[in-house]
């Protein structure tokens, strides 16, 4: 797999023309790649790509993958942020999620990252399981806070179609998700972040001042980037793409020199509604100014006559020519949004 996505990275290295400013290793498991492997790929991409002098490059990890060994290695290898699967720290919610580590592995993975020199680390949390308890849930957060984790990703849990664990919510053999104990959980999050002295600076996301993923406020910005493997997106201003997700058939399209892909060309209407969505989920929310610059004044006018329910509502406000999302409009983001849209 390694090997075909190095030849991917030569075959589209005319993808992007300004210099890359983020990698992000994940969407997966890249801690379980050998050190040599991790290698071949970042010396491929310095060869393809301009790289900015103040590149932020992530690697996904679980807990249980990192030691003192890979951490000075992915040291060397040029990483200088990690994003830790951490899901919880209760033991019972990692076994019902069927998670490979501890919760003491949790712990000692973010302490051992930062005795080795990883000050910038990301963990992720899941909030709304059945087996986790508000007073659990506090706990989690408390314990990232104490940390001094200064990034976290927390997203309630979902439950995909025909999935393992669909299935067996079908089958009655464990508890669907509760969407009030999601909400509450949520809600709560949000006090206890903003007393931890982090910023709310997207839905799911929460940072010290200055240690914002800057990989993915790129992402809800709208800037360009270039997704390498299966089923791996990519976005060049006008046009979407993303890889097949079938690891035989991507590797043995890219043994014969093609790249396995399905492409869409973004209509301005649909890139309208695409900067609706990702703004709103951001503490900056929509500009204005910007809707008039890249479409149309009439179409700023429109949104801001849309949005006067919410504003009335108390689940928008309007600031400094910003529509943004109060905190319990937070809550429906997504609903918000897709009303917006033309």
């Amino acid at each position: 797999m390694v090997e075909s996505m190095v030849t991917e990275i030569r075959l589209r290295k005319e993808y992007l023309s300004e210099p890359v400013t983020t990698i992000y290793f994940g969407g997966g498991t890249p801690s379980i790649c050998s050190n040599e492997q991790l290698s071949n790929l970042i010396d491929e991409i310095k060869s393809a790509f301009t790289l900015s002098s103040q590149l932020e490059m992530t690697l996904e990890a679980n807990p249980d993958d990192i030691t003192v060994d890979k951490l000075l290695h992915w040291k060397t290898l040029g990483f200088n942020r990690l994003s830790i699967g951490v899901q919880s720290f209760a033991e019972a919610d990692l076994q019902w999620m069927n998670r490979a580590h501890t919760a003491t592995q949790a712990t000692s993975a973010i302490l051992l990252a930062k005795e080795n020199g990883f000050e910038n680390i990301s963990i992720d949390l899941i909030y709304g399981t059945p087996t986790l308890s508000d007073q659990q849930w506090e706990y989690n957060v408390q314990t990232a806070i104490n940390l001094q984790v200064p990034h976290l990703s927390c997203y309630a849990l979902t439950v995909e179609s025909k999935t393992a664990l669909d299935m067996m919510i079908e089958r009655k053999k464990v508890e669907a998700p509760d969407p009030e104990k999601q909400a509450r959980h949520f809600e709560l999050l949000m006090e206890w972040m903003e007393a931890g002295g982090y910023e709310h600076y997207e839905i799911s996301n929460f940072s010290k001042p200055g240690m914002r993923s800057q990989h993915n406020s790129s992402y809800w910005q709208g800037e360009h980037y270039i997704g390498l493997g299966p089923a791996a997106h990519s976005f060049n201003g006008h046009s979407r793409q993303w890889n097949i997700a079938n690891n035989a058939l991507y590797i043995k399209a890219i043994t014969e020199g093609t790249i396995p892909f399905e492409m869409e060309t973004l209509t301005p209407t649909q890139a309208l509604n695409e900067y609706i969505m990702t703004s709103l989920r951001t503490s900056e929310g929509l500009s204005f100014e910007k809707v008039k610059h890249i479409w149309d004044e009439e179409k700023a006018v429109e949104i801001r006559k849309n949005a006067t329910i919410y504003i009335l509502q108390e689940n928008a406000f309007i600031n400094n020519d910003h529509l943004q999302l109060s905190r319990k409009g937070k809550l429906l983001a997504d609903g918000i949004a897709a009303d917006l849209f033309f």
